[in-house]
């Protein structure tokens, strides 16, 4: 994909033996990690934007790259052609197994799902449903070195009514199927609410289950502790904010090194930027992890920002996941992400050389089942924000057919805005700034008549204040409308792409090519 000597926006390695948190200043939400030899591998919530599960490889737990996704589509599950914000894949873990990577998940309205692969990178197996229930989330499977195998779980009281329980249960070594009755593992509804997301592992006779706990923006990593499986567990919490600016520190994988170091990866929320990524080293103390560091000596580690990075053996190079993309293979930049099922009919690759073909299809109703708002329309194809400022340009050549065709550059969450070209009943194509929600739509300003290629900018600040430029030579660029605060999605945050759609719904064989899409500071 692009090559560029534009430098990259947010790079955690500081290349003098230390890192800086976040590790990924990005939406890799409700993380999961695991070191198989000498390589580390991530996996993340993706929730309905596909495709889903991505898996990112490191090798120093500090530099990352993109290299697949174990989901391409929720096709065997229904409603998944259309945008489903906030539901499909929910808090992940990734283990490796019997020589093979495994992945479970809940989508929080069908159930409990696993993939399995040779390579992380894959291809991954079909999803198989290991249980057909509602509300039952952020399942973590445990194999032990009796043969038994077990599957620990919360509970998403939006859809069962449950909620702070962890629940175990047996499971078939194949990890195809749960067997007998659960049992209830920890009940944190006095001491730990909203206890969710457990991951477990066994280290010197004991077994701990990792739980964030206290709410995604405010809580806190605790750890559950005990020589037998079904408990009962004792309880610690080894992570929160303290006086720190990281809010929320929980949620995340334990790892140990081959030089006997323990690290933890975890999220920590930041609104439109979403759900991004830390680092915390991990020291055990008479069998309990204390992570981050512990600067009031109260047992309860506070979050690092900056650090010597983990002892690996060696250094390796400066590594991000991919953003800017020319589109000069035939297939998509790994980054890209649909608001649903993917389908051919939305885009081409070749048509023109190195560029992206995206047609003007019609969108969806919106939530008024009226105004036709970019919020419903699946054939938005974007990527997370990549760090607190930076700049995206596209350069495209817009081709329509109908009137309400339109095609642009957008930031999206719960609210969105836009800059882009659109053709108006009278036949004219104008560019135009838009802003809207799931309920509505307002074109904030619109220019003169406009043909030809275009140059579309939006310059991201701290804060995530957008403010969109657009140049017909890619050099002077101009500004229009007013400066937009992005907004978090539901459970996700904002993201940065580009479209085509045709707005009055009707057939079009309306098209825009994209150039290429570039991100730098």
């Amino acid at each position: 994909m692009l090559v560029t000597n534009l430098k990259q926006p947010w790079i955690a390695d500081q290349g003098d033996g230390t890192f800086k948190n976040p590790i990924l200043y990005a939406d890799y939400s409700d993380p999961d990690v695991i070191r198989v030899g000498s390589d580390f591998y991530m996996t993340a919530s993706s929730f309905a934007h596909l495709p889903g599960l991505p898996i990112l490889h490191s090798k120093d737990l500090v530099n990352w790259e993109l290299i697949g996704h174990a989901v391409t589509s929720l096709d065997s599950l229904p409603g998944y052609d259309k945008p489903r914000h906030g539901d499909g894949v929910w808090a992940p873990s990734i283990r490796y197994h019997d020589g093979k990577f495994w992945i479970f998940f809940s989508a929080p309205d069908e159930g409990i799902f696993m993939t399995t692969a040779d390579h992380p990178a894959g291809p991954w197996a079909p999803l198989h449903c290991v249980k057909e229930v509602k509300g039952w989330i952020d399942p973590c499977p445990f194999w032990d070195e009796d043969g038994q195998a077990y599957l620990v779980h919360a509970f998403a009281r939006s859809r069962c009514g449950i909620k702070h329980r962890l629940q175990l249960l047996r499971m078939s070594p194949d990890g195809k199927e749960l067997l007998g009755e659960g049992h209830l593992l920890y009940d944190g509804e006095q001491h730990h609410p909203t206890m969710e997301g457990p991951k477990v592992y066994k280290r010197n006779g004991y077994y701990y289950v990792f739980a964030p706990a206290g709410g995604v923006a405010t809580g806190w990593q605790t750890i559950l502790r005990s020589k037998d499986i079904y408990g009962p567990y004792e309880d610690r919490i080894v992570l929160h904010q303290g006086s720190t600016d990281v809010n929320g520190p929980h949620q995340g994988g334990w790892v140990e090194l081959e030089s006997g170091e323990s690290w933890f990866i975890h999220f920590q929320d930041k609104d439109a930027y979403g759900r991004i990524v830390h680092l915390q080293p991990v020291r055990w103390v008479d069998d309990w992890p204390l992570m981050g560091v512990n600067p009031d000596e109260n047992g309860v580690g506070e979050p690092v920002l900056r650090m010597k990075k983990p002892d690996v053996g060696g250094e390796y190079p400066v590594a991000v996941p991919a953003t800017s993309d020319d589109f000069a293979e035939q297939r998509l930049g790994l980054q890209w992400q649909w608001q649903a099922n993917p389908q051919q009919a939305w885009y081409a690759l070749g048509e023109k050389e190195s560029h992206l073909r995206l047609y003007a299809v019609p969108t969806q109703e919106s939530g008024n089942g009226n105004v036709p708002t970019l919020y419903a329309a699946p054939q938005l194809l974007m990527q997370k924000l990549p760090a607190p400022a930076f700049t995206a340009t596209a350069k495209l050549s817009f081709e329509p057919d109908a009137p309400g065709d339109r095609s642009g550059l957008i930031v999206f969450g719960l609210k969105y805005a836009g800059l882009g070209l659109i053709k108006d009943d009278g036949g004219s194509v104008k560019l135009a700034y838009w802003t809207g929600d799931e309920q509505s739509e307002t074109v904030a300003w619109q220019g003169e008549e406009l043909t030809g290629t275009v140059f579309l900018r939006v310059t991201v600040a701290e804060g995530a204040l957008c403010s969109f430029s657009f140049s017909t030579d890619g050099d002077q660029f101009e500004p229009v409308g007013q400066p937009f605060t992005a907004k978090e999605g539901r459970w996700v945050g904002a993201k940065v792409g580009v479209f085509a759609a045709n707005m009055q719904r009707s057939g079009s064989r309306g098209y825009v090519d994209v150039d290429w899409f570039e991100v730098s500071e």
